[in-house]
């Protein structure tokens, strides 16, 4: 009984050993899994190996083309500064006024000249006729007669001179009031009321930000390839911009050339002044690029988000040449492989 009641006791324990190893065999309760995160919302370029532009960065510096420090002609007390640095003022605004009371005199010495000068000259004009008459009629010699032409010309000579005399007061008078030249910023304040005005002395520099020009320099090789009017991409501290070539002219120094392009900046939103370069083409080359909207960035990291089989995966890649609508991948992306672009940002029509 006692062998009969162990082998029972073997064959339950064998039987409860095979349902427990086919349980732990059974797949899982599909209705347990976590879900993986939901893919990005967006269109999915597909990556290829494609031709690009080869270019070489000229580094320069982005400056206003209308900037002017103002100055005046005369000698006097700054009676009036009626601006400030960073305001915005429209042509011909009054900047600056000067005490400028002795040109007053003066300007009243010119007019009374001019009155005797005048009264002079009806004199000699009178004078000049009665001594034609005289003379027709023979009553008046060959030298008076003389004498009154050249008495009227003298005093028409001295009519002319005054008058000048008042132009010319006139137009150093109106450096009295010093006027913006162009729309712009005041960008420097160099006196207050009270001060002393000399001729040539700075007072205020004003600079029209609305469009910039970048001057760079590069070798002949690369100088030959540019046309006036050509575009190419520019940056400026860190924005890409189109810039559009105004000018190549040999450098004063060296085998170099200057490039003068121009940027528009109507809203003033790039900073006179600030570091820049331009991509001057010099050739073709194969790269990889993605659309520029597809670029995420954390921090100094730049990365894509790829689509995969087994889902979206952020990608940490190396960015190379950029334009506004596509960048250079230089290091982690290779050709096929599909990046999406989020709806979020603009982007470019891209190939799915």
């Amino acid at each position: 009984m006692m062998n009969l009641r162990s082998g029972a006791t073997r064959a339950s324990l064998l039987t409860l050993l095979a349902a427990s190893a086919i349980a732990c065999g059974r797949a899982p309760d599909t209705k347990t899994q976590h879900a993986g995160p939901s893919p990005l919302s967006g269109s999915v370029y597909i990556v290829r190996d494609t031709t690009m532009g080869a270019s070489f960065d000229a580094a320069g510096v982005a400056a206003p083309i209308q900037q002017a420090t103002l100055s005046t002609k005369v000698m006097g007390t700054v009676e009036e500064v009626l601006v400030k640095e960073g305001d915005r003022v429209a042509a011909g605004q009054i900047l600056v006024r000067i005490d400028a009371r002795d040109l007053t005199a003066k300007s009243a010495q010119a007019g009374a000249s001019i009155a005797e000068a005048e009264a002079m000259r009806r004199d000699a004009v009178t004078q000049a006729n009665r001594i034609r008459a005289l003379y027709a009629d023979s009553a008046a010699a060959r030298a008076q007669l003389d004498a009154a032409e050249t008495a009227l010309a003298r005093t028409e000579a001295g009519l002319l001179a005054a008058r000048a005399a008042e132009a010319e007061l006139g137009a150093v008078s109106s450096y009295a009031i010093v006027r913006a030249p162009f729309p712009g910023i005041v960008t420097k304040r160099f006196v207050d009321p009270g001060a002393f005005a000399a001729p040539g002395a700075p007072l205020v520099a004003v600079q029209d930000p609305s469009r910039l020009r970048i001057t760079a320099s590069t070798t002949p090789e690369v100088a030959s390839a540019l046309r006036r009017r050509r575009t190419v991409d520019a940056t400026i501290e860190g924005r890409i911009v189109r810039a559009t070539i105004e000018g190549v002219v040999p450098a004063q120094a060296g085998n170099l050339y200057l490039i003068n392009a121009l940027v528009p900046n109507a809203d003033a939103a790039m900073l006179a002044g600030s570091t820049a370069s331009l991509a001057l083409p010099i050739g073709t080359r194969r790269a990889i690029v993605v659309p520029a909207a597809a670029i995420a960035r954390e921090g100094d990291l730049t990365g894509v988000t790829l689509r995969t089989e087994q889902g979206d995966e952020r990608r940490w890649v190396r960015l190379g040449q950029a334009s506004a609508d596509i960048v250079e991948v230089t290091a982690g992306l290779r050709a096929g492989d599909r990046v999406v672009v989020p709806t979020s940002r603009v982007a470019p029509p891209t190939g799915n």
